[in-house]
């Protein structure tokens, strides 16, 4: 006889649910510590493929593969329990066709165990959103700024600033709602519009340098622990990690050189007389 494990984790239909109601929280979390530090604290994980940048070293997110996605998407849900699991398709991997995008994700969900994926794009993901979804693939959109987008864009910047801007980023939330995503990022829009977007869509709003009135909120981790070396101007440190680890390393190299760690008694393999 085979016994199911109870299911303890947040549901994407559960944040959809969420809509007007608490504040979602949301973090991006790369590794398997990070993620079981943050479990008690958030309702869903995002392995975004930010992880490019802050973990290895890329110019943007555009060189991010699938395997590594896959990699790092294990390890945070190994290191979680409670919180929703959502994973970045990184680019190149779902805009050929809607077909193409469901193998990738998928895969994604099969070696992950995770529970979502995200994806960006708006109206020009339409079918693709509505494919996945037909076929069991819970769908986070990703509106306003797509980093994937920035060869075309021009670089990381803001939209929306011009009110003429507004009329299509508001179809965007529209229609991935329609096609069934179970919430919406918005990212590095107006505050205004970022409300107006909130008004006008059924499914959660998650705010990422948006508005405060979004009905959730995401930040890359090491952005607000203040471990990032370039920090988008919206986001506030609410820690100084990054300092309390110089100062450790420092420390430690200190007592190295001094030749005072560590201590003979401390060593493997020889016993205190």
């Amino acid at each position: 006889m085979s016994v199911q494990k109870s299911i303890r984790r947040i549901t994407a239909p559960e944040i959809q649910a969420r809509k007007g109601g608490e504040a979602i929280v949301s973090l991006t979390s790369y590794h398997a510590h990070t993620a079981a530090i943050a479990d008690k604290h958030v309702d869903f994980l995002l392995v975004g493929d930010s992880l490019g940048m802050v973990m290895h070293g890329f110019e943007s997110t555009v060189p991010v593969p699938l395997d590594l996605m896959i990699m790092h998407g294990k390890a945070v849900v190994r290191g979680s329990e409670r919180a929703l699991v959502v994973v970045d398709m990184p680019f190149g991997t779902y805009e050929e066709s809607p077909s193409i995008a469901f193998r990738n994700a998928a895969k994604v969900m099969k070696e992950t165990d995770c529970g979502a994926i995200k994806l960006e794009g708006g109206a020009r993901m339409k079918e693709t959103i509505r494919f996945l979804v037909d076929r069991g693939i819970p769908v986070l959109a990703h509106i306003g700024l797509t980093p994937q987008s920035i060869n075309t864009l021009g670089g990381f910047k803001a939209q929306g600033r011009e009110k003429e801007q507004w009329a299509a980023i508001e179809e965007d939330a529209k229609i991935v709602e329609e096609a069934g995503a179970f919430a919406v990022v918005v990212e590095a829009v107006a505050a205004p519009l970022a409300d107006r977007l909130t008004k006008a869509v059924s499914i959660p709003t998650i705010g990422i340098g948006a508005s405060a009135n979004c009905d959730g909120q995401i930040l890359v981790m090491e952005d607000m622990l203040g471990l990032s070396p370039r920090v988008p101007k919206f986001v506030k440190e609410f820690g100084k990690v990054g300092a309390q680890i110089d100062k450790a390393i420092k420390l430690y190299a200190s007592e190295v050189r001094e030749r005072s760690f560590p201590a003979p008694e401390q060593t493997y393999g020889m016993k205190k007389k």
